[in-house]
């Protein structure tokens, strides 16, 4: 029996594990990096043309972009920056090979995020990545596969870390082709 004056906190010892656990729990819930949004866009290619008229500049050939832990890589990459400062890059693979981004999550731990499409949509503004055609995506633990999906469409949230994976028939503006048998493959 506790003491009138014990703390309260150790009356109820079942209740504070409960608590922990739960704490624990969630920061188990990992979305991807969040000080990545503030960091420089840094880009490297075999060329590179700025447009000031339209504010966008296009590289091209072997790019390499890193943004705090993400690491973009393609044959090449148009990017612009909106008035309030937010980045949109549209990354695109050489023909027969694939375009490749990789983020570290949230909480510390070394988890990852790593994705690969014909084409790549980074959307600094809504927080969210597209994988375009051929699109597969892999949750890392290190660097060892937790999970992996696949379907002409990936759309990655990166402030909810959820994402959708689309294999059913699209419409023909879609700009996305559709797999053999539109059907999303998972492993988990």
């Amino acid at each position: 029996m506790t003491s009138p004056s014990s703390p309260s906190r150790f009356r109820h010892p079942a209740r504070t594990l409960f608590v922990a656990l739960a704490l624990a729990g969630f920061a188990l819930l990992a979305p991807a990096e969040q000080a990545d949004r503030t960091k420089p866009m840094n880009i490297e290619a075999d060329a590179m043309r700025y447009d000031d008229l339209k504010q966008t500049s296009v590289f091209t050939g072997n790019v390499v972009v890193t943004k705090g832990t993400i690491i973009i890589r393609g044959a090449r990459i148009d990017v612009r920056q909106d008035p309030e400062g937010y980045q949109y890059g549209v990354v695109t693979a050489a023909p027969g090979k694939l375009a490749y981004f990789k983020q570290r999550r949230n909480g510390g731990a070394d988890e990852w995020i790593e994705g690969e499409s014909e084409v790549i949509e980074y959307d600094s503004r809504a927080d969210n990545v597209k994988f375009i055609r051929q699109a597969v995506m892999r949750r890392l633990i290190g660097a060892t596969p937790n999970d992996e999906s696949s379907g002409p469409l990936i759309v990655y949230d990166q402030s909810n870390d959820t994402f959708t994976v689309n294999g059913s028939p699209l419409p023909p503006n879609a700009g996305v082709a559709n797999q053999p048998g539109g059907r999303v493959r998972a492993i988990l």
